[in-house]
């Protein structure tokens, strides 16, 4: 039977968490609170089952931003920033940080419960998947990525665990070298949901993959951009 999903609200403000708890509850959830940063760590700490933390970014202490790049040093959990803050540079930032999906104030609560649980479905099945595989291991242009532990390990060997949107993104664009993927396949791919009007979310994951590869000086360009049509992968994959 699939244990029940546990999700961390993280928000300061009293009557909006106290909703939120109530919204995820009546889904069926087991929800735990915390009102800042130091909270969140401590109810992380005792709650090692947590799946989904949605998050405020203007919290008391260190906000969000920050706490979110604790939290994926700390724990591989789902991370939905649910926030006032709607600028286009919040919005980026918090994606390069890893977060998961960007909702802003006010908000709908159907539409919050969906997004968490498709990113809950997600994540369950890419663990459940993981967990079946028994090699698991993709060589390309002197790079691995493991698919059990979601590592990109250069030529030189260093390790990084990629977030699941990047991981996704690229898993995608390796099983079908030279095809063109566009943003609406990868978004689909990467969080399940359709892709938004001004929605650069595929545009800052590629980035970020983009990023991983320049840090090798050896490596040449991997992933091409087709003007007005997506993403490809032009490496060669090893045999």
């Amino acid at each position: 039977m699939m244990q029940t999903p546990v999700i961390l609200i993280v928000e300061d403000e009293d009557v909006t968490r106290l909703n939120l708890v109530s919204l995820f509850q009546a889904e069926g959830y087991k929800v735990v609170e915390a009102i800042n940063g130091e909270d969140m760590h401590d109810k992380l700490s005792a709650n090692d089952d947590v799946n989904l933390v949605v998050m405020d970014i203007n919290l008391p202490g260190k906000n969000g931003l920050i706490l979110a790049r604790e939290l994926r040093q700390q724990k591989n959990v789902g991370l939905i920033f649910l926030t006032g803050r709607d600028n286009d540079v919040d919005r980026i930032l918090g994606l390069e940080i890893g977060a998961d999906d960007y909702i802003t104030k006010p908000f709908n609560p159907r539409e919050l419960t969906i997004r968490a649980r498709n990113l809950l479905t997600r994540t369950s099945t890419s663990e459940d998947e993981n967990e079946l595989s028994t090699d698991g291991i993709v060589t390309f242009n002197g790079w691995e990525l493991d698919e059990n532990s979601r590592c990109l390990t250069s030529p030189a060997g260093d390790s990084k665990r990629l977030p699941k949107g990047e991981y996704r993104a690229l898993r995608l664009m390796l099983d079908s070298p030279g095809r063109i993927f566009s943003r609406e396949q990868l978004i689909k791919q990467m969080t399940g949901r359709e892709l938004r009007a001004n929605d650069r979310t595929v545009d800052v994951t590629i980035r970020r993959i983009r990023k991983h590869f320049e840090s090798d000086e050896t490596t040449q360009e991997l992933i091409s951009t087709i003007h007005g049509e997506g993403y490809r992968f032009i490496g060669k994959l090893d045999k």
